[in-house]
């Protein structure tokens, strides 16, 4: 499975961007999808994940309330939407699934997207 992130950018804090995340397999509906981030210096983090069926989700602390995971079978897609965005939430984003279930563990995704910078200004 190629994973394909995009959607970064830089924006102000307060601000919204949405990332997406197109899964090269025609399996998509059968991988749990995740987010996560990376900032410099700082070791891969645990943002959002989300069941096969789309129906549970899982969220960091730290983004709780202002993230939502989405995703859409059809298009082989997921979704990062992010509002209110803080200067703390700069890093790299990456996209992954997993065959096993919907889970805030990074080893249990197989497949990993290349990553897309998100760059919040104060």
């Amino acid at each position: 499975v190629q994973l394909q992130a995009s959607g970064g950018g830089l924006v102000q804090a307060g601000g919204s961007l949405r990332l997406s995340c197109v899964a090269s397999e025609g399996t998509f509906s059968s991988y749990a999808m995740g987010w996560f981030r990376q900032a410099p210096g700082k070791e891969r983090e645990f943002v959002a994940t989300m069941s096969r069926s789309g129906g549970f989700t899982y969220y960091s602390n730290s983004v709780k309330g202002r993230f939502a995971i989405s995703r859409d079978n059809a298009k082989n897609t997921v979704y990062l939407q992010m509002n209110n965005l803080k200067p703390e939430d700069t890093a790299v984003y990456y996209c992954a699934c997993s065959r096993s279930y919907y889970t805030r563990a990074p080893t249990e995704y197989e497949y990993w997207g290349q990553g897309t910078l998100v760059t919040v200004s104060s």
